[in-house]
This record gives C-alpha cells, sequence and structure tokens, in this order.
C-alpha cells in the first residue's frame, strides 16, 4: 500500500471522511462492514466495533490498516473489550498482525467476555493490521482501542475517566478520536471538571488537545464543587452535574485570555462589518446593529448583517500580529429578537497578505466550527494549532433568521525570542583600541569571582539564619515557664477562716447576712433583749464579775441592741435596728423592761443548715447581784424540751411577755436541748450592753 493511498470498501460519510484524511503523511485505513466508531491520525487513534457499546451483529468483519513515521513502532491499549469466545476464537475474534499485506505477521489472537486489559501491545514496526470478525453469537459488546507511537508509552484511552487516578497530579497521552457518541463530561473550565468525566474528552472540550491529532494533557486533581456547569465547546457538551468529591483540571501554558473585545482595548474604529442591520420599530424608533457592538457581554443589541446571504462577515483589526488561540461567540442575548450564528469559517492575515481559510488538522478542507444553538448561550472554539495573524474575520455560514454575533477573541502575545538570549560573542583580543592596562581592568573578573561568597560560607550563613532564630525562641520559652513556675510557687494562699463558706454558698449566705445589717428608717424586727436604767445602775453597783456560761460550740451569741460589732457568721440574731424603740415595766419589779407596742419571739431564729440547732446563750456580765439573790440559778437561761428550768432569785422578766402576764415578773427563760449543766455562783453574770447608756452610780442612790 503506497503512502497517500486508503483502501476503502465502506461508503457513506464514513468513507468520505476517511477519504479526506487519505493525504496524511502516514498511511492508514479501515475496510469491512464491522467498523464502528473511528478516527485514524498520523500519530495516535481510536477504533471501536461497530455498534459498540451495543451488542455487535452477526457474521461482519472490519480490517484497520496503519502506519505511522518509519523510524516509531505502534503500540496498541484496549479500553474495553468483550468478544464471545462459544467458539473458542473461531468464529469471532480480535487478531493483531504485523506489518500489512500478505507479508504481515500474526502476533495474537483475543477472545472473551468482560476482560481486562492493563498491559500495552507493541508492534515490531511502523505498520500493523487489526482484524475483527464476528460469527453468530448471543452476546458481546465487541471492543474499543487506541493506539500511539511508541514514544508515547503513557498512552490512555477515551474510556479513562479521572476517578480512575488517584495522584494528585499526573500527565497522560490522550489519543485522537475521543470525541465520540458514547460517554459524557460534566463541568468546564475554569471551574474543572467532575471526576467521574472521560479525561481525554474533557481535554477535547477544555481546547487542551485536539480531537484528529490527540496530545498530552497535563491533569491536576483537587476537591470537588457542590455544582458542575453546562457548557458547549470544540463540538462537546458538557452536561450539568452534581455535587463529587473530587474534581480536575488541566495545566495549559497559559495562552488563553482575552484580547480586548468585552474591555474595550479593541476600538470601535477596529471593528468592520460587511453590513449592518437597520429598521424603525412599530413606535418610530430607529435601530442600528452595528459592528461596534459586537462585544461580548456587552448588554444591549449585537452587530446583525442587513443581508442574508453567505458573504456576510465581521472583521476584527488587532493593530499588530497575535496568537489567536480560541473564540466566543454568542446570539443577540435579546429575548424578543432569537438571532445566532449556528456555523461559521475563520479566516486571517497579515499585512499585505490574502486572507487564509482556517483548515482542519492535516487536510485541505475548511473548517466549519460548531456555533450557537440559541441566542444566549456563549460557545467556545479553539484552534489547535493556533492562528498567527493581525487580521481576523468571522465568515457565518449558517444562522438563525439573522446573521447576528457577540464575540471576544482568546490567545496571547506571540513569543519573540530575545536577543539577550543568544550566547555572547568574544571580542578578537588583537584588534582592541583601549588602553591595554584599562582594557585588561574592565574585562578581568578574578577578583569579581573571588568577591563572591564561597558556597562553604553560604552554607555558614544559612545555618546561622537557622538556628539563631531558634535558639531565641527556645531561650525564650525556657525563661517564660521558669517565671510562670515561681509565681505559681509562690501565689498567695487564701486564708480560710473558721465561718467560709463553700464558694456556691457565698451568694445565699450574703442574702441572709443582708436582714442582719442595719437599715435607715426601718422598724426594729429583732428579738434582742433590753434593759431598764434602774437595773443598769443594780448591775454597774456590783463588783462581782459573776458570768453565766453555756457551751459556745452549740450556740451563737446574741446581738445586744446597738453593739453591731459582736456580729459574727453563723449568728442567727437580727442586729438592732432601731434604737429608739420604747420598753416598759409593767410590774416594776422587773430587772429588764419589756416591749410594749410589738411582740418579739422568745426564742432565736434557726441557725444556717450547717450550723448547731439552737443559738449560743447569752453571756453577760453581771455587777452589783449579790450571791444570795441569784440562788442556785442554772447554768442556762433557756427551757428544757417538756420541763420548766429552775427558778433564779434575781426573778428575770420574760424577753416576750404576754400581756396578762405582763405584771408576773417572774418568769423563768427557757433552756436548750440536752443536759443542763449546773455552773458555780460566782461564774454566773450578766454582760452589760454597750449600747445602753451608762448612769452614774449616785443615780442609784436617788
Amino acid at each position: 500500500m503506497e503512502a497517500g493511498t486508503l483502501r476503502v470498501k465502506r461508503t457513506g460519510k464514513l468513507g468520505v471522511f476517511f477519504y479526506l484524511i487519505s493525504t496524511l503523511s502516514s498511511a492508514i485505513g479501515q475496510k469491512g462492514d464491522g467498523c464502528g466508531h473511528t478516527v485514524l491520525g498520523p500519530e495516535s487513534g481510536t477504533f471501536a466495533s461497530i455498534n459498540y457499546p451495543q451488542t455487535y451483529p452477526n457474521n461482519t468483519v472490519c480490517e484497520w490498516e496503519i502506519r505511522v513515521q518509519p523510524s516509531q513502532r505502534i503500540i496498541f491499549r484496549f479500553g474495553d473489550f468483550d468478544i464471545e469466545d462459544s467458539t473458542s476464537c473461531h468464529l469471532s475474534y480480535l487478531r493483531l498482525y504485523n506489518g500489512i499485506g500478505p507479508s504481515r505477521s500474526e502476533i495474537d489472537k483475543y477472545c472473551g467476555l468482560g476482560i481486562q486489559w492493563d498491559k500495552v501491545i507493541e508492534t515490531e514496526s511502523n505498520e500493523a493490521t487489526v482484524q475483527f470478525m464476528s460469527g453468530t453469537h448471543v452476546s458481546g459488546r465487541g471492543f474499543l482501542a487506541s493506539y500511539s507511537t511508541s514514544n508515547e508509552s503513557d498512552l490512555i484511552t477515551c474510556l479513562d475517566k479521572g476517578s480512575h487516578f488517584t495522584e494528585p497530579e499526573f500527565s497522560k497521552y490522550c489519543p485522537a478520536g475521543c470525541l465520540t457518541p458514547f460517554g459524557d463530561i460534566s463541568g468546564t473550565i475554569p471551574h474543572g471538571y467532575r471526576d467521574s468525566s472521560l479525561l481525554c474528552m474533557a481535554g477535547v472540550h477544555a481546547g487542551v488537545v485536539s480531537n484528529f491529532l490527540g496530545g498530552r494533557i497535563n491533569v491536576v486533581m483537587s476537591k470537588g464543587i457542590p455544582y458542575y456547569e453546562s457548557t458547549l465547546a470544540n463540538n462537546v457538551s458538557s452536561k450539568l452535574g452534581p455535587l463529587s468529591a473530587s474534581l480536575f483540571t488541566f495545566k495549559t501554558n497559559g495562552c488563553y485570555g482575552t484580547l480586548g473585545m468585552e474591555s474595550g482595548v479593541i476600538g470601535d474604529s477596529q471593528i468592520n462589518a460587511s453590513s449592518v442591520l437597520q429598521w424603525h420599530d412599530p413606535s418610530g424608533q430607529f435601530h442600528v446593529w452595528g459592528p461596534e457592538k459586537a462585544r461580548l457581554k456587552k448588554p444591549g443589541s449585537p452587530w446583525a448583517a442587513f443581508h442574508t446571504d453567505e458573504p456576510q462577515w465581521l472583521q476584527i483589526d488587532l493593530k499588530k500580529e497575535k496568537k489567536i488561540t480560541g473564540i466566543i461567540t454568542t446570539g443577540s442575548t435579546l429575548g424578543e429578537y432569537s438571532f445566532y450564528v449556528s456555523a461559521y469559517r475563520i479566516l486571517s492575515r497579515h499585512d499585505g497578505q490574502d486572507w487564509k481559510v482556517y483548515k482542519e488538522a492535516n487536510s485541505d478542507l475548511d473548517m466549519i466550527f460548531q456555533g450557537n444553538s440559541n441566542n444566549y448561550q456563549e460557545v467556545r472554539n479553539n484552534f489547535i494549532p493556533p492562528i498567527l495573524a493581525r487580521y481576523i474575520q468571522i465568515n457565518p455560514v449558517q444562522w438563525h433568521q439573522k446573521a447576528a454575533l457577540k464575540v471576544e477573541l482568546l490567545g496571547c502575545q506571540p513569543f519573540q525570542p530575545s536577543l539577550a538570549r543568544a550566547p555572547p560573542q568574544s571580542l578578537p583580543p588583537v584588534l582592541s583600541t583601549e588602553i591595554p592596562p584599562r582594557f585588561d581592568a574592565t574585562t578581568f573578573t578574578a577578583e569579581i569571582k573571588n568577591n563572591s561568597v564561597t558556597p562553604k560560607v553560604t552554607k555558614d550563613v544559612a545555618l546561622a539564619a537557622v538556628l539563631v532564630p531558634v535558639l531565641v525562641m527556645v531561650l525564650t520559652t525556657l525563661i517564660l515557664v521558669l517565671v510562670c513556675g515561681w509565681h505559681w510557687r509562690n501565689r498567695k494562699k487564701p486564708v480560710a477562716g473558721p465561718y467560709n463558706l463553700p464558694y456556691w454558698d457565698r451568694a445565699g449566705w450574703w442574702k441572709g447576712m443582708k436582714q442582719f445589717l442595719p437599715a435607715k428608717n426601718a422598724e426594729p424586727d429583732d428579738a434582742s433583749v433590753r434593759y431598764s436604767s434602774s437595773e443598769m445602775n443594780r448591775l454597774r453597783a456590783r463588783n462581782a464579775s459573776t458570768m453565766i456560761q453555756t457551751e459556745p460550740a452549740e450556740y451563737a451569741q446574741p446581738l445586744v441592741a446597738g453593739v453591731t460589732g459582736t456580729l459574727r457568721q453563723g449568728s442567727t440574731f437580727k442586729p438592732e435596728e432601731d434604737s429608739e424603740a420604747g420598753y416598759s415595766d409593767p410590774d416594776g419589779n422587773g430587772h429588764y423592761d419589756a416591749l410594749v407596742s410589738e411582740i418579739y419571739h422568745a426564742y432565736a431564729e434557726p441557725l444556717p443548715v450547717s450550723s448547731p440547732e439552737y443559738a449560743t446563750p447569752i453571756i453577760m456580765e453581771i455587777s452589783g447581784h449579790t450571791t444570795g439573790t441569784m440562788g442556785s440559778a442554772a447554768a442556762s437561761t433557756f427551757k428544757s424540751v417538756g420541763g420548766t428550768g429552775p427558778s433564779m432569785a434575781g426573778s428575770l422578766s420574760t424577753l416576750l411577755p404576754k400581756p396578762e402576764a405582763a405584771s408576773s415578773g417572774q418568769v423563768g427563760y427557757d433552756t436548750p436541748k440536752g443536759t443542763v449543766v449546773p455552773m458555780p455562783a460566782e461564774e454566773l453574770g450578766y454582760q452589760v450592753p454597750i449600747s445602753v447608756p451608762q448612769i452614774p452610780a449616785a443615780s442609784d442612790a436617788e
């Protein structure tokens, strides 16, 4: 088979397509009625059985003949293989050959259902023949395979997805022909593609590889997003996609920036058109859809051609040569005007040159780009290889109602090698006209090299730059730890008093203490003991210092009227709030006055839960009483439960007299619970309250 020829027995569009690519430098072709999706490029390609991925028909045959550059060999990789083997590969099989024609040699014959291929098959030369035969069978999807030259050993197939790879970044080689009618993708650039998308089809959609040529993709995996957009680009439609665990994007050379249609860098005078749509609406308003309105994303009307014949065009002048890698188009974007271009050609030229139509890869056929399918959605097409030109012309081929466009060009400045990167040329020393000493001084580099930091010094400086901050941080941390430890060791510990309450009881304790504090303009509500003036005179006249004591551990001392300094924690008596309360001595014989207008409790208020059950008895110092007067007084002046305390010779008046008993003057005090402890007579006595004003002894004689 000679170069540039093609053996094709199938008719129709596929035969015409493969005839058009017969001008490739490598010999490629197919024949038979069992051929499915097939794209055979000069360096890579994809082919499948008929009806794949559905069941292939009975009694079909297809043969592919592939040739690459003479210095290369061919490698094959299967993406799917499912050929029924009921007859042990006699009727249905796939066979590979080294070479083309009668001199070819068989590599192997394959059949089987659901075989997973993890290895590549490599030929011995730059030519290979693939033969597929199907006999009578029940099931089987057939196969899909890809090929490339032997220097692309990391070849993948059109069925590989992003989720098949776990590396965060990887590089793979995609074959030509991955724009298949089966399989789908979700997402777009720059947001990324869902991990369930086909890698090579997404590469075609993103414009990083060509469907006719294939190419290398550099993939970056990252965390997924909740929603994937649906867009149309390079004849590939991506679908809406839901949330996924991960997504992938492609690394590019960065030459995909906008060239100024949207931003206004390209002025209105740089945009021209073959004709302009103008008309008056029913309200009489005049509309002009000129070429200056053909700016993507600009609100309002677009450019639209007045005529409806094919030679209409929109031309853009970039002022200087640019590297153009793509184009984005949309329709009118106005709901009431459904105008858009559905297919177009691209022409370009330099200064003083003729217009050149953009061709398909390795073909003389004009490239027809798929345009919009509605008047509002953006459609992107990439140029692989890119266009180097100053002028770009868009030639509509098909449109809806009117040829209307909004456009943005993608690209960058062309790369120009800098003259500074050229290797410097040495000057001829003999022809120099400068003074030799000055010439030597300006060109001598020994001192400059000696002034540079040696590798050893550089390492020492780098080491010191790392160690010094680390040592400073360690020492600072150590000093802070020592200071904190010293403060912790010498911290002040709270002094615990005998009446301190736990912190959780302090709020309730304070509420209880507030009732003992004196309040202004408040009526006295305590049961404090008061004395008459005559009794106070008799008490001061006595020299005896007898004391009446009880066990202080079980009772709290009462608060004597006017003496707020004797208040202690745990006391159940309320302090006197009104020192002017009146008392009277109904019978004139009592030692203490009794309240006339108010009735007071005979007993002290109960202690808190944590205190003893009874209050501490009253401790008083009594002076001026004779021993015989006290008689055989008991150690306590309180009445015990269920009994009567011993009588006292002094005939103490009651603390809370009843109205009918106010004149008796001889009522004893209640005793607390427990055993009554007798006390010596000389230790019995009462303490004179501090708040009662002291009367001189002379008043007693009166």
